[in-house]
């Protein structure tokens, strides 16, 4: 990834991450993202673009990942702990609309670290860096219709629900069959519910 996708810290607003960018090069990155995706709770509510089943897969992912910084297009960070650096999840930020300062937003938890709030503490790292060093103003967030635990990160996050997208995301283990997703977004000037608690 270029300068522009910095390495982001959590530790100083008692967040306890560190965003940084993965490296398609670096064979224990490509080995987590892999195990990320090969998660059956990852693949019971996600279906990606292209089949993630091997290393190959993987690093080509995050090749693509990297193709799409460097475009300016987005920006993928590996979630970990602030003081340990293990690896505990991902998040990336996509479809940059620089014109209309829009984003999209995603994120999945490793096993491991699941129950801690890693997903709500690194949405709201990344969201503080697409609204500040972006200076966007909207970042949507969707998760399959049923998908409980994401729904409550969102809105922990500030994210407001606004309603229901039909046929919007691919069946389970399927590119031929589609469900429904929420929508939720938040805007610039939206607080941040995470700032009321430091």
């Amino acid at each position: 990834m270029t300068p522009d996708t910095p390495t982001l810290h959590a530790s100083a607003h008692g967040l306890g991450l560190r965003l940084r960018r993965w490296d398609a090069a670096v064979e224990t990155d490509v080995e987590t993202f892999l195990r990320g995706c090969s998660d059956p709770e990852f693949r019971r509510w996600n279906t990606p673009l292209r089949p993630i089943g091997d290393l190959a897969a993987a690093r080509a992912t995050l090749r693509s990942k990297t193709e799409a910084a460097e475009a300016g297009t987005g920006a993928a960070f590996c979630v970990a702990d602030a003081d340990t650096g293990t690896a505990l999840g991902h998040i990336g930020v996509s479809r940059i609309d620089h014109a209309m300062r829009s984003a999209s937003v995603g994120y999945w938890v490793l096993p491991e670290a699941r129950g801690r709030g890693v997903a709500a503490r690194a949405l709201t790292l990344a969201a503080r860096w697409v609204f500040t060093d972006l200076r966007l103003h909207r970042l949507e967030l969707d998760h399959a219709v049923g998908h409980e635990v994401s729904c409550k990160v969102a809105e922990r996050c500030g994210f407001r629900y606004e309603g229901t997208l039909r046929g919007a995301m691919w069946e389970e283990g399927r590119r031929d069959a589609f469900r429904d997703c929420h929508l939720h977004a938040r805007l610039a000037t939206d607080p941040e519910p995470w700032r009321a608690r430091e």
